[in-house]
C-alpha cells in the first residue's frame, strides 16, 4: 500500500510514533541514520554520521514536515507506536510501500529503552557536587525530573571536550583559560570531568567583569575543594595570562568578545579552543548588502546571516592559523538558538589550506564591504 504523505498517514492514523527511525541512506546522504524520539515537549531529532551524532528539539506538530524532508535521502522509514509497528519502503518506481505489524516492545518502553543505554560522560547515579547546586542532580545523584534536557545539554558538552582531550598535555598539568565565565556552570562540570573522570591534574582559570560573580563562583570552588580552580575578575581585552594556556574556552562571549578570546587562544597557541559565539552585533551593524540587497530588506533575515557569516570566517580564521577547526551543533544551557560550537585543535595545516581558508574569509569580507574583528587583530598582530 503507498501512504502518500506522512502527514496524510499520520492523520489517518490519529497517534503519533513513539520512535521513528530513517535507514539505509542514498548516495550522498549526509547522514548515515536520523532517529526521532518522542519526548515530554516534542521530538529530539538524532542525526549520526560515522564518528558523530548531532541533536535538535522539534515540535510533534512538526514531525510530518520533518519527516517529508528527511525521507528524500533515505530508502526505508520504520515507525514505533505504540503495540504496533510501520515500514516504509521506497520501491523502484519511487512509491512508499508501507508494511505494518504488532510491535513487541510498547512505544513508551522504546523511548525509556533508548535513555537508558545511552553511556553519559557523568552518569546518573555520581554525586556531582556542582550538579547538586545547579538543581539538576538530587543529593543521591539522580536527575531531577524537570533537568533531564539540561542533563543531556551538559554531557553532550563533556563530549565535545572529551573527543578533542588527547591533543592536550599529559605530562604536566593542563592550563585551561575560561573567558567570560559567569556563573561558571560548565567551568566547575569542566574541572569535575578532567579531574574525576579522567584522572588528570588542570588548572583551571575564569575571568569575568562581575566582581560579584567571581567572588561566589571562588567561594563555591573552596566548598568544593576544588584546588585547581580559581576565578578572576578581568577584561578578555586587556588580559594576559602568566602561562600560556593549553586550552581557551569561551561560551557567550558577547559580540567582539569572542573575538578578543579567541585571538588571545591563537597567540597563545593554545592547543585546544571551545567557542560557542554569542550576540554577534559587529557584521549586522556594518555589513553592505549593496552586493545582494535581498540579504539586506529584512532586518531578522540580515541578522541571522551576518552572525552565520561572522562564525563562518572566525572558523576559517583559525584553519589559517593552523588548526583543525570545525563547528558543531550544540544546545546550550539556557535553550537559546545560539547553538553553534567551534572546536578547533592546533595541527600542522598545509600551506594550501590554510591560504585557501584565509582567501575565502577575505573575499566574504569584500563581498559585504567589512573588516572582522578577529582579523583586524590578527592582521595588526602579523599573524595573517
Amino acid at each position: 500500500m503507498d501512504i502518500g504523505s506522512f502527514e496524510e498517514y499520520l492523520a489517518k492514523r490519529g497517534e503519533l510514533p513513539g520512535k521513528v527511525v530513517l535507514s539505509n541512506p542514498a548516495a550522498g546522504a549526509e547522514y548515515r541514520r536520523i532517529v526521532f524520539v518522542r519526548k515530554a515537549k516534542g521530538y529530539q531529532r538524532e542525526a549520526y554520521t560515522d564518528k558523530q551524532v548531532f541533536h535538535k528539539n522539534i515540535a510533534a506538530e512538526q514531525l510530518a514536515a520533518a519527516l517529508e524532508e528527511a525521507y528524500a535521502d533515505y530508502r526505508q522509514c520504520n515507525l514505533f507506536f505504540e503495540g504496533r509497528t510501520a515500514e516504509v519502503k521506497k520501491s523502484k518506481s519511487g512509491r512508499r510501500m508501507l508494511s505494518e505489524g504488532k510491535s513487541q516492545t510498547p512505544a513508551k518502553e522504546t523511548i525509556a529503552a533508548h535513555d537508558r543505554v545511552k553511556n553519559y560522560a557523568i552518569p546518573e547515579g555520581t554525586v556531582v557536587p556542582p550538579l547538586v547546586d545547579m538543581g539538576i542532580f538530587t543529593q543521591e545523584g539522580k536527575v531531577v525530573a524537570s533537568m533531564h534536557d539540561k542533563f543531556r545539554q551538559i554531557n553532550r558538552f563533556v563530549e565535545i571536550v572529551a573527543d578533542a582531550a588527547d591533543c592536550l598535555p599529559k605530562d604536566r598539568p593542563i592550563r585551561i583559560l575560561d573567558f567570560g565565565c559567569g556563573k561558571s556552570y560548565l567551568t566547575f562540570i569542566l574541572y569535575y570531568f578532567f579531574t574525576e573522570i579522567l584522572k588528570t591534574d588542570v588548572r583551571i582559570v575564569g575571568l569575568d567583569l562581575k566582581e560579584d560573580v567571581i567572588r561566589n563562583c571562588n567561594a563555591a570552588a573552596k566548598r568544593y575543594g576544588y584546588e585547581g580552580l580559581s576565578f578572576s575578575v578581568g577584561d578578555i581585552g586587556g588580559y594576559h595570562a602568566d602561562e600560556q594556556p593549553d586550552m581557551v574556552v569561551t561560551l557567550h562571549a558577547c559580540d567582539t568578545a569572542t573575538d578578543y578570546a579567541l585571538f588571545h587562544a591563537i597567540t597563545g597557541r593554545a592547543k585546544l579552543i571551545l567557542s560557542v559565539p554569542c550576540c554577534q552585533h559587529e557584521m549586522n551593524k556594518t555589513m553592505s548588502t549593496e552586493a545582494m540587497p535581498l540579504l539586506g530588506r529584512y532586518g531578522i533575515v540580515k541578522e541571522r546571516m551576518a552572525a552565520l557569516m561572522t562564525d563562518a570566517i572566525r572558523a576559517n580564521l583559525l584553519t589559517a592559523c593552523g588548526y583543525k577547526t570545525q563547528v558543531l551543533e550544540f544546545v546550550d544551557l539556557s535553550h537559546t538558538p545560539k547553538n553553534l560550537l567551534l572546536r578547533a585543535t592546533a595541527c600542522l595545516q598545509p600551506k594550501s589550506v590554510r591560504e585557501r581558508a584565509l582567501g575565502e574569509a577575505e573575499e566574504l569580507m569584500r563581498t559585504f564591504a567589512y573588516e572582522q574583528k578577529l582579523y583586524a587583530l590578527l592582521r595588526e598582530a602579523g599573524r595573517l
